[in-house]
């Protein structure tokens, strides 16, 4: 017999199972990864995966019915937060622009307009926007300043127009 079957390390064990160090009925000392772990870190990279695939696939809002009194206040927000003056003041009427003379315009950088509610009447309308602005810096870091505001909105025939836009949203016509 060889040295290896007499080794006090292997005492007793001749064949395959010397070399592995392992005799039947003796259980190993290696441990089987444990199936919940596996199931939980499983479940934790579909949940990451989901997440991600959700947030970079959000993309721009559904546009709302241009003829609604919200689709009118979400195109003009969108216009003039993208600077495009020229179409926003596509949806105001003429006294709207009239009435800001005494505002400068607000920066609209870093500004979400978010829909809270409608009421809507035979010729006028109101919807009610959280308006969200984000400032960086500070002693404390960045910071938001939100308030509820209101858009007043008439219906001339079928078309409804911004009578008042909220000041951080206004554009003067006479500009």
């Amino acid at each position: 017999m060889s040295k290896a079957a007499f080794s006090p390390l292997f005492s007793g064990l001749v064949g395959p199972s010397a070399q592995t160090g392992h005799a039947r009925g003796v259980k190993s000392t290696r441990k089987k990864p444990d199936r919940s772990l596996i199931v939980a870190l499983s479940i934790t990279a579909v949940v990451v995966m989901v997440s991600l695939i959700v947030v970079f696939s959000r993309g721009t809002p559904e546009l709302r019915d241009p003829s609604t009194p919200e689709g009118v206040v979400q195109r003009y927000a969108a216009a003039v937060i993208s600077g495009d003056e020229a179409v926003a003041r596509t949806y105001l009427t003429e006294a709207a622009g009239e009435q800001c003379n005494q505002f400068e315009n607000v920066a609209t950088d870093n500004i979400r307009v978010t829909l809270l509610s409608t009421t809507e009447r035979a010729d006028s309308a109101d919807v009610k926007v959280l308006i969200v602005t984000s400032y960086e810096g500070g002693p404390f870091g960045n910071s938001e300043d939100e308030s509820e505001e209101v858009f007043d909105l008439v219906r001339a025939d079928v078309t409804w127009t911004i009578v008042r836009a909220p000041y951080q949203l206004t554009v003067c016509t006479g500009r």
